[in-house]
């Protein structure tokens, strides 16, 4: 396929100022793509706008990845009220966090330009900056976007002039890369559309030039109708230690059939024969889950790694299926450990169901017991017993402790 064609094929596409989409098709360019250091970790959010990024490399184009060092320290304007500000240092340690993952994802050459506009904004003067890029911009122009409309309006929140300049701000990213790097395009999310267009403002308004920007939708959770991110309390983490990596293929793994298609299309490498193949043997059974199964092994080698994937998938054998403990690797059980409660072996199984989390008293896990809700290493159990091996303890169907 040609770019416009998978991006098409894939989803991405919502808003653009091309002629056409067809015109990516042509020589290749350097584009930019930027986050904010307000978290250390991106999340699933961010994951669909990597993958777009990751169409273009595919393509020929040459990537700049920016994490910005001095936007974080005013933070993306919300709807609804004012971001918290981040310490400096906190800025920092984020900033090489999300590095490593951009590029990880993206499967972007080593030598990949990742910049940080703290390194130009820490140079730039005040009156200066108000002079070329502020009597750039109309006060009629900004205060029409919609979320200064949001804030100013009836029973707003208001908005400080440190968030209500963050448009300005993006926008001078755009120019400054466009003058060093002769970057044209900037690719983004659809709510950071507008202040793409502040960048192509400035360009065409300073350097008599076109840019362009190039957004995909957001991805909206197919269970909640929300899109994936913090803000919206359903982030699921690309860093292991925020997220693990069981947990991370489990989300997926847990996905409806309806959403299959969509998702592999965005949050994998697939192609379209692979993924009609795919979908049509999920069709034959699926309860079997053919497709799910794929959809987390598939998503999880992209964000951790081929190795990661066959350990996630591993353990879910083990947890619900009929994979055995003891072939697990020392790393896959320290895996497994930071998934669940774990416990010392040598303990009896009721201190253990207590200490864990499984029973939240003696009383309670001797009726668990009686009940036939334990089960240790795939066998039900109905009386205290020591553990002392490696041990796989399971309440009912979803809840597992780890002894070693």
């Amino acid at each position: 396929m040609k770019l416009s064609e998978e991006l098409q094929w894939r989803g991405f596409v919502a808003e653009h100022t091309l002629d056409q989409i067809s015109d990516l098709d042509k020589a290749p360019r350097n584009f930019y793509w930027g986050t904010d250091p307000s978290a250390d970790s991106l999340h699933i959010g961010h994951l669909a706008a990597l993958m777009m990024c990751a169409c273009f490399v595919r393509h020929g184009y040459t990537p700049y990845y920016l994490v910005g060092g001095a936007t974080g320290q005013i933070g993306d304007p919300k709807d609804t009220t004012e971001r918290d500000l981040k310490s400096l240092d906190e800025i920092e340690r984020n900033k090489a966090a999300l590095a490593r993952q951009i590029v990880r994802v993206t499967h972007s050459p080593e030598n990949t330009t990742i910049l940080d506009n703290y390194d130009w904004f820490s140079e730039v003067k005040f009156l200066p900056f108000l002079r070329e890029i502020g009597k750039a911009f109309s006060m009629t122009q900004l205060l029409d976007r919609q979320f200064v409309q949001k804030r100013i309006g009836e029973g707003g929140s208001g908005i400080s002039y440190a968030e209500f300049s963050y448009t300005l701000i993006q926008g001078y990213d755009f120019l400054h890369l466009f003058r060093t790097h002769n970057v044209d395009l900037q690719l983004c999310g659809a709510d950071q559309y507008g202040n793409c267009t502040s960048g192509i403002h400035l360009i065409r308004c300073l350097e008599n030039a076109k840019a362009d920007a190039y957004s995909c939708p957001l991805i909206i959770d197919k269970v909640t109708g929300r899109k994936f991110g913090k803000s919206e309390g359903n982030a699921v983490w690309l860093d292991s230690n925020k997220t693990s990596i069981f947990d991370f293929y489990q989300f997926w793994l847990n996905q409806s059939d309806d959403a299959l298609e969509d998702y592999f299309k965005y949050f994998t490498f697939v192609t379209p024969d692979e993924l009609t193949e795919i979908l049509a043997k999920h069709t034959e059974n699926p309860g079997a889950r053919y497709g799910q199964r794929r959809l987390a092994s598939m998503v999880t080698e992209v964000v951790h790694g081929a190795e990661a994937a066959q350990s996630a998938e591993k353990i879910t054998a083990i947890l619900f299926g009929d994979g055995k403990l003891s072939d697990l690797s020392e790393n896959e059980l320290n895996l497994l450990a930071s998934s669940f409660p774990t416990a010392a072996k040598g303990a009896q199984l009721l201190d253990i169901l207590v200490e864990t989390g499984l029973a939240s008293s003696k009383g309670e896990g001797r009726k668990l017991l009686s009940g036939n809700a334990i089960s240790v290493n795939g066998q039900k159990i109905t009386e205290d017993t020591p553990i002392s091996d490696l041990t796989l303890i399971k309440r009912g169907k979803n809840k597992f402790a780890l002894v070693r």
